[in-house]
């Protein structure tokens, strides 16, 4: 199983929500993925430049990391896990189907909301549903 960490940080632009999955920040693991299609489109700076959603952004509620998303791009079941740099998560959305069992919580089908990139070598990632549950609680938001 894979192990997933929720945290609340500040990085100067005001509070937002750090996700690491093996110890490796979600962004970084994005930016391995996406640097072949940003390096096509000559710009590598495309690849992994998301931040972490502002609390405000999905309405306090730990409900959205369960497959209950306030903040979607495609509308078609999908969860934004990350946005954009600016601050605004629809200006470049990292994305997720975010699927809850009983006793697992699965990601799959990443996708940014502005390429059509293939990122089927991001995830899925699979975690135990209470070590994931218990990493959303380290945050204090509402379930």
């Amino acid at each position: 199983m894979d192990l997933v960490s929720f945290s609340i940080v500040d990085p100067g632009t005001g509070p937002e929500i750090r996700i690491e999955v093996n110890g490796r920040p979600l962004q970084h693991l994005a930016r391995d993925v996406e640097q072949i299609h940003a390096k096509a489109e000559s710009n590598l700076g495309l690849a992994g430049d998301y931040a972490g959603l502002s609390p405000l952004q999905i309405h306090g509620t730990a409900r959205h990391f369960l497959g209950e998303p306030e903040a979607a791009w495609f509308e078609d079941g999908d969860t934004v896990l990350m946005g954009c740099t600016c601050g605004e998560w629809g200006c470049w959305p990292l994305t997720a189907v975010v699927l809850a069992a009983d006793d697992v919580v699965r990601w799959t089908n990443f996708r940014t909301g502005h390429r059509d990139w293939d990122l089927s070598g991001l995830g899925p990632f699979e975690f135990e549903r209470s070590q994931y549950e218990a990493a959303l609680s380290s945050m204090r938001l509402t379930f």
